[in-house]
Order: C-alpha cells, then sequence, then structure tokens
C-alpha cells in the first residue's frame, strides 16, 4: 500500500472510531459489537505502525497515554477557575434568588439547575478543535498540567466537529459501578482502596504514569464554555453536545427560584438512583448577560449557587464488632449494626477498616452511631454519640490469632491493617486457588473460578497444591462436566508442572510480591528453599525490593503451613527452581553462592551465571553473609567493597575460569 492510499484509510478509519466512541462514551447508544469496534481499532494501529509518520495527536490509538512524568506543570488559567458559593437550605435559596433579582431590577429569573457531580473540576483547551492541553482546577488561577492523563479519558474528544479555538470546563468523575470494581481489583493486589469514588477519580486523574490513569474507567460531565454569539448558558450546553461533548442530561431550565426548588427535592429523592455521585445542585443564571452584570466576588460568581445536600446518613448501634479474614489475608473489623434504612438500602453491617481507625473514632460496642455509604457505596461508621452512652459499651479487642485457622495474626510496623500468613486458611482458599491458577501465575486454562468453587464445596481440595492430585473421575464428578471437559481441566494442571520459577513464586500470593517482584527474586535464588531460607537483610539487598517487601517474604516462610504447601507441590512435580539448575545432590558447585561485578573479558555476565546454574551453584545480584564468591571483573563496583566488608572470598576472573575448567 503506498503512502497516500494509507492516509486516506486510516482517515477513513479514525473517522469510524470517533464515531463509534461518541455513541459508546457519550451518547450510551453503541451500534456495534466490541468484536467489530477492536478489529477497526487494531486495523488502524496496524497502518499507523506501517506509516508512523501519519500519526497524529488526535489519532484514537493515542489515548494510551505516554511515557511516565517526572512531576507535573504548572499552567495559569485564561480565566480564574473560581468557587461556588454554597447554601443548605430554602431559605438561603430564597435570599440568593433576592439578591439577583434586586441587583437585576427583575421580578422573575430564569436558571439552569444541574446535578452537582462528585469528581475533579478541569479545563480542556482546544485549537482549531484539536485538544492541546488539560489542567486541573489547582488554587483558582494556577493549576497542573494532566494533558497526557486527560487523553486517556474515552469521553473527552480529541478531535472536534467543528475546527474553532475554545475553553470548556467539566468534572471528571468515576461511576459507581466502576468504582466497586477497581476497589475489588486493588483489594486483590492487596493496594490500599479508594475511599470513595471521587477519591478515586482525583487520585487516577493525577498519576505520573499516564498508563495508569488509562487503566481506570473515568468518565466526563462538560458544564461551561464561552461560545461566541450566544446568549443563554442552556443554549452553549446544547451546542457542546454537537461539538461531541458529554453534557449530563438532567439539566433543566427553570422558570423562576420555585421550579429550581422542587428540581432539588426531586433529585433529593432520586440521588441514590444514580449511576455516580452528586453532593448537590448548582443553580445559574441562565442569560448571559445578567451573569456578566452580575459579575464576581474576590471568590466566586455572583450568578450562581450550590446547594449541598446533607450526607445520606442514619443513627444505629453497633450490636457486635467481628473480625472477617479476606482473600489476602487482612483483617477487617466489621461491626455488625441494628439494621437501618439508609439511601434505599438496608444495612446491616459496616466496615471499620482497621484496629487504627476504632480507636481514632473511640468505637465501642453497643455504641449508638452514625452511619454513611462512603462514596454512597461501602457502608461506613463515621462517629459515634456519645451522649447516648449509658456506660455499658465495651472495648473492641483485636483478636492475636485468626478466628478463622487459629494462625498467629501479624502486623507489619508502619501499616494499618493486620493479617492472616496462613496460605492454607480456609478463609482465604478460594481466592488463593484462583490467584494461583490466572494466567499470570500458573496458567491452567480450563481451571477457572467457577470449577474452583465446585472443588471447595465437595471437599476435593483444601489449597491449590490438591489440584494437582484430582483425577479425571473427580472432575466428571461436578456440574456440567462431560469427558472432554473433565480431561480438559486435568491436561491444564499437568501442563503448570513446568512453569517458569518465578511465575511459581508469583502463584504463592505472597503479600506484596507481584510479576515484577517475583521476576527479581527468580534472578537471585535457584530455587524455592534457597528463597525460604533468605533473610529479610539479603532479600532487602536486591534491587527494587525494599524493607517491607522483604520482611513479607520472610513472614510467609515463618509459616509452617506455607512449608506444607510447597512440599505438597515438589511433591506433585511443580518445578519449584530456575531451569538450568540440577537437582539436589547433583553439581560440583551444590550449594555455593556466586556475584559477578566488573567487567568480564571470557564470558558475558549471563553465560558466567548460567554456567554456575549448570553445575549446580545460584547466582546472585547481591552480596551478603551466605555469599560463597564474589568474582571481580574490571572496575569492580560496591559489591566488590561489600565482599571485603563481609570477608567473602573474592575470585579474579582467571581463577573463575579456572575453577569451572576443573568442575566442566
Amino acid at each position: 500500500m503506498d503512502k497516500l492510499t494509507a492516509k486516506k484509510k486510516i482517515d477513513r478509519l479514525r473517522e469510524q472510531i470517533r464515531h463509534h466512541d461518541h455513541l459508546y462514551y457519550v451518547l450510551d447508544k453503541p451500534e456495534i459489537s466490541d468484536q467489530a469496534y477492536d478489529k477497526l481499532f487494531k486495523e488502524l494501529e496496524a497502518l499507523e505502525k506501517q506509516f508512523p509518520d501519519l500519526i497524529t495527536s488526535d489519532s484514537p490509538t493515542q489515548r494510551i497515554g505516554g511515557e511516565p512524568l517526572k512531576a507535573f506543570k504548572t499552567v495559569t488559567h485564561k480565566t480564574p477557575l473560581l468557587s461556588i458559593d454554597n447554601v443548605n437550605s430554602e431559605e438561603d435559596l430564597l435570599d440568593f434568588d433576592r439578591r439577583v433579582r434586586e441587583a437585576l431590577g427583575k421580578e422573575k429569573i430564569e436558571y439552569v439547575a444541574e446535578l452537582k457531580i462528585d469528581g475533579l473540576a478541569v479545563s480542556l483547551i482546544y485549537k482549531k478543535g484539536k485538544f492541546t492541553q488539560g489542567s486541573t482546577r489547582g488554587d483558582g488561577v494556577h493549576g497542573e498540567d494532566i494533558t497526557h492523563n486527560l487523553r486517556t479519558v474515552k469521553a473527552i474528544p480529541l478531535s472536534l466537529n467543528e475546527a474553532v479555538d475554545l475553553e470548556v470546563r467539566g468534572e471528571v468523575y468515576l461511576p459507581y459501578d466502576d468504582f466497586v470494581k477497581l476497589n475489588e481489583a486493588r483489594k486483590d493486589k492487596d493496594e490500599a482502596i479508594f475511599a470513595n469514588p471521587r477519591n478515586a477519580a482525583a487520585g487516577s486523574i493525577r498519576q505520573l504514569d499516564p498508563k495508569v490513569t488509562a487503566g481506570r474507567p473515568l468518565n466526563i460531565f462538560v458544564y461551561y464554555g464561552i461560545v461566541p454569539k450566544l446568549k443563554k448558558h442552556y443554549e452553549i450546553l446544547e451546542h457542546l453536545k454537537k461539538l461531541g461533548f458529554k453534557v449530563n442530561p438532567n439539566i433543566r431550565v427553570c422558570e423562576g427560584i420555585g421550579e429550581a426548588w422542587k428540581y432539588i427535592e426531586n433529585w433529593e429523592k432520586k440521588r441514590a438512583d444514580l449511576p455516580y455521585e452528586i453532593d448537590g445542585i448548582v443553580i445559574k443564571v441562565n442569560n448571559l448577560a445578567d451573569q456578566e452584570a452580575l459579575g464576581y466576588t474576590a471568590r466566586a460568581p455572583r450568578w450562581e449557587v450550590a446547594f449541598k445536600y446533607p450526607p445520606m446518613q442514619a443513627e444505629s448501634v453497633i450490636e457486635d464488632i467481628q473480625v472477617q479474614v479476606g482473600r489476602t489475608g487482612a483483617i477487617t473489623p466489621v461491626a455488625h449494626l441494628k439494621p437501618v434504612h439508609l439511601a434505599g438500602v438496608v444495612v446491616k453491617r459496616a466496615t471499620l477498616h482497621n484496629e487504627d481507625e476504632i480507636r481514632r473514632k473511640e468505637i465501642k460496642i453497643k455504641d449508638h452511631v452514625k452511619v454513611q455509604r462512603a462514596g454512597e457505596v461501602i457502608p461506613e461508621v463515621v462517629e459515634v454519640i456519645k451522649s447516648k452512652r449509658t456506660g455499658h459499651e465495651k472495648e473492641f479487642v483485636m483478636p492475636k490469632t485468626c478466628p478463622v485457622c487459629g494462625a498467629k495474626i501479624f502486623k507489619p510496623e508502619g501499616e494499618a491493617i493486620a493479617r492472616c500468613t496462613n496460605i492454607a486458611c480456609p478463609a482465604q482458599v478460594m481466592g488463593r486457588i484462583i490467584h494461583f491458577t490466572t494466567r499470570e501465575a500458573m496458567d491452567m486454562e480450563h481451571v477457572g473460578p467457577a470449577l474452583v468453587n465446585q472443588l471447595i464445596e465437595k471437599g476435593f481440595v483444601k489449597d491449590a497444591a490438591d489440584l494437582y492430585s484430582l483425577t479425571k473421575e473427580d472432575i466428571k464428578k461436578l456440574e456440567r462436566m462431560a469427558d472432554k471437559s473433565a480431561q480438559n481441566v486435568i491436561n491444564s494442571i499437568k501442563a503448570s508442572l513446568d512453569r517458569p520459577f518465578d511465575r511459581l513464586i508469583y502463584s504463592l500470593g505472597i503479600r506484596m510480591v507481584g510479576k515484577r517482584t517475583a521476576q527479581l527474586i527468580a534472578e537471585h535464588f535457584s530455587d524455592i528453599d534457597e528463597l525460604a531460607k533468605a533473610s529479610a537483610e539479603e532479600l532487602s539487598e536486591i534491587k527494587e525490593i525494599g524493607p517491607k517487601v522483604a520482611e513479607a517474604i520472610v513472614n510467609f516462610f515463618r509459616e509452617k503451613e506455607n512449608h506444607r504447601f510447597i512440599e505438597k507441590l515438589k511433591k506433585a512435580g511443580v518445578r519449584v527452581k530456575r531451569p538450568g539448575t540440577r537437582g539436589q545432590g547433583l553439581g560440583p558447585l551444590k550449594g555455593k553462592t556466586f556475584v559477578f561485578t566488573g567487567g568480564l573479558s571470557h564470558y558475558t555476565r549471563p553465560d558466567a551465571e548460567e554456567l554456575v546454574r549448570k553445575l549446580g551453584g545460584n547466582a546472585s545480584g547481591s552480596v551478603s553473609k551466605r555469599t560463597d564468591y564474589v568474582v571481580a571483573g574490571t572496575e569492580p563496583g560496591s559489591k566488590y567493597e561489600k565482599a571485603k566488608e563481609l570477608g567473602v572470598e573474592i575470585l579474579t576472573e582467571a581463577e573463575f575460569v579456572k575453577m569451572m575448567k576443573k568442575h566442566a
């Protein structure tokens, strides 16, 4: 394909993809399947890869995010992003209307009422219809340049339907369902969960790595723009829709403040049913000439006001506090409440987060408390009503052992969350087995969550190692498992026996050990037994592994149940060492650990390390008391000095070559 033909096809594909993006992300009316959309997108990617000089900044392929930033640049807003004055009662709203009418000399004012989305305010700049810059509100005068991150929000058009210069403002938010899914995914990865959708949106949009933002399902509603010749705010919003922006569909023009108040009352009843969070209603004078006449105070426009809804709270009594064990072993205290209606649901339990939070809020069993749905999603105890205490309330004491398996509960220094580290803990079994079977871990293709659940219910497995003891007949006893399906399960389990060593480490589900950390560990230890014996000091010497990760690894291998689990894996035939290392009892360098530093002339560094492994030894990347030899080439670095400090034997390259020839 010649370049001219390619450009025409690329332009056509971009136009199609933008059209479908607008239908899906802005209008919520998709016309084609995800598969058909993916086909268009991949075709565009392939053409742009073939003709990279045809890539433009507004291409749909450029939403995925570039390289991480070191810091955000500061942006000075052309027009300040001012705050909005708040009111909390009908009386205050009527007073706002009175001031507006008196200032304008009018008996009745036309207002626009809009849902106040609880997210992060942003400014978007377009030049000739192309998105060129996006920034946070900041202090109103200066914000942060988050252009790269905003490009990943698919409801933000990179190219408008008209080649205009324009600044618009909007609210980036995270829908409830996506917020819940994001928190569930973070729990699975043992990451801190977001308290509410607003925090999640703000945290996502201010990531230095745009690829992280691209992985978050952020959305936006645009609520402001300056369009010459138009005379009313509502007309501007309608025009922004035509340009390709997403504008909230619940905006209403109100004839007088009475209609605006009805709008406020109506949405206070219905806000719990919205798929996103609002914290009030914004009332704006519709006529732009009237807005200009009213002007601004030092901090806010005189022509708009925000009616803030009170938090959706209810009063209840904590009947008991119990702890639950999460899939990663996290111990979370949960308040069992006297049932109470809140935001359309009956709340019987509320999270207390952790022991430190209980102490901070001075929560006791039998306390009267205020409960709210954090971000209208997760029920939590907000505060204790101390005036209702009777003296019969009881202090909560965090158990010392896991309430499910009896293993010791461990709370890392400097962290708020206590944990059960027993891999065989029944409360963690399903989550750990599923993690063990995932593609990134042992990759058991035909072993999914539904199958794992059945296996646990039938008593066929108590931990992931039991999967290797299953027979075809066992599988056929499960629902919807015919002969062929059962055989597929057995085949995928057998295929996992020889997965790479780093995949096994990752599959163990050690806290804070992700795929990258597992790879680093696998490079430094020849087998699982050597890793199990490693000290926190030795682990911390590995690049990118800090003290907390090292401590988590050491604590994992301190638990007897985890050792029993690993022994079961060994008996099943699972590979528990790096490829190229000889079995136990084999190899003249068995048990010897080598570290290389400086330049080598006879070997490349990887070849020298592989040679050590083939002879039964271990090649590590860091020097510790357990290191047997440091091989020093030309211009050795800090490892050489560390070896001298610890008294580790240092070999020249010539001495190493001689040793290898002797044992070859």
